[in-house]
């Protein structure tokens, strides 16, 4: 039977669509240029559905590997229906998690991620080779697990029969799981006070750390070895130049600030530290967190220095005594955060390769 000639016209329409659909890249990959990071690879897990951390890792990635030399690789979360557009408000499917076998050092930014059991066994790998950790803003509580899943103590509440494991992968791999809001949710922003004496203060001058995600409330256990770098000062504003909050009282105060003479800036919370970590099981490993990291926060030079010396730290390599070079690659043009609908991200059609 002869197929009319409309009706082959429309099949290979639809025939073509769907081989660019499956065709389109899920992850990305950064080739490293020359620098003291050639050879390196570094994975960078984006998947939150608030500080645009879609937005962040490429630029990041692009930093690493155009002025550093590392090989980089970015993953996204998506719809496994919708494969290579990004979906941030899907917490089931990040794809590629295997390209953290042959990591030197994993950035993850991730927020309440459920995973699959095929997707969680290279990060919990990963941290059993005691491989270098750096967790931005809501890596704190990364994971959102259910315990039917082969990995429920990597969840941010964990508090099971795995002792080592109490409260998740942020408080035993980063230090704390999710606590507060220390200043006011886009009220207050933030201004970065170095602290102590660290290479990681290299090539950053005293009040140039910035951002306009608020300070986060930190609880360490009583065991860490948290050594912070940074102390995040708040701001009675969002303005670079905004004046730091006094004493009280506040319009707006966590939980733990509801009793008379709060300060919300003394004392000050860390906003970036530094610890070790060992899972059970695993080898000893040092990790680096920082409470911001917001895509827009990639803006401000001293913000980007922070992270990027804190990636050499990691890697035990040595610092410049100006800082590294984190200028920006290409065009970036970051959102102001925020959450979303998933009609908006259907609507975005925002594809993976179009952030290379």
């Amino acid at each position: 039977m002869k197929i009319p000639y409309y009706c082959f016209i429309v099949l290979m329409t639809i025939a073509q669509g769907c081989a660019k659909h499956h065709s389109s890249k899920q992850w990305l990959v950064f080739e490293g240029a020359s620098g003291p990071g050639k050879g390196k690879h570094i994975v960078l897990v984006s998947g939150d559905e608030e500080y645009r951390s879609e937005e962040a890792m490429p630029q990041l990635a692009k930093i690493l590997s155009m002025h550093h030399g590392f090989n980089c690789t970015v993953l996204f979360a998506q719809d496994p229906a919708r494969p290579g557009i990004v979906d941030s408000n899907h917490q089931t499917n990040i794809p590629n998690t295997v390209a953290l076998d042959d990591a030197d050092l994993m950035i993850i930014g991730t927020r309440f991620r459920a995973l699959p059991d095929e997707q969680m066994k290279p990060v919990d790998d990963f941290l059993k080779a005691g491989k270098p950790v750096l967790g931005l803003r809501t890596a704190t509580h990364a994971f959102n697990m259910d315990e039917e899943t082969s990995y429920p103590e990597y969840d941010f509440r964990y508090d099971g029969e795995k002792k080592a494991w109490k409260n998740g992968f942020g408080e035993l791999v980063l230090g704390t799981t999710w606590v507060s809001h220390h200043g006011w949710h886009k009220k207050e922003a933030t201004r970065g006070i170095l602290v102590g004496t660290s290479d990681m203060h290299h090539g950053i001058g005293e009040g140039e750390i910035f951002g306009e995600s608020d300070v986060y409330g930190v609880t360490w256990p009583a065991d860490n070895d948290c050594v912070p770098i940074v102390m995040g000062q708040v701001l009675a504003g969002m303005e670079k130049n905004s004046p730091p909050m006094g004493p009280g009282p506040y319009e707006k105060v966590p939980n733990y600030g509801k009793h008379e003479g709060f300060h919300k800036n003394d004392p000050m919370m860390p906003v970036t530290w530094t610890k070790s970590y060992q899972v059970p099981g695993g080898k000893k490993g040092k990790a680096l967190c920082s409470t911001m990291g917001a895509s827009m926060e990639l803006q401000y030079e001293a913000t980007r220095r922070m992270i990027v010396n804190g990636v050499y730290w990691g890697l035990d390599m040595t610092i410049p005594s100006r800082g590294t070079k984190v200028d920006i690659v290409g065009s970036f043009n970051p959102s102001m955060y925020g959450f979303e609908t998933d009609e908006y991200w259907d609507n975005l059609n925002l594809r993976i390769e179009d952030l290379q």
